[in-house]
């Protein structure tokens, strides 16, 4: 069984909007999935400081 809890998280008002838009896209039941998808795929990931390390600000300047 899953073990899913709710979370208050700040997001960039672009990654909630892409969040529902994968969501719409792949049918997904909802944006919150979406991003469970991506965390997933992030924990899997085989060298997480490529995750943390690299600077990737798509909003700066």
């Amino acid at each position: 069984m899953k073990d899913k809890i709710n979370a208050s998280l700040e997001i960039e008002r672009v990654q909630q909007e892409w969040l529902a838009a994968m969501a719409e896209k792949y049918q997904l039941p909802d944006p919150s999935k979406a991003l469970r998808v991506v965390l997933d795929h992030a924990r899997t990931a085989a060298d997480e400081k490529v995750l943390f390390e690299t600077v990737r600000c798509l909003g700066c300047d």
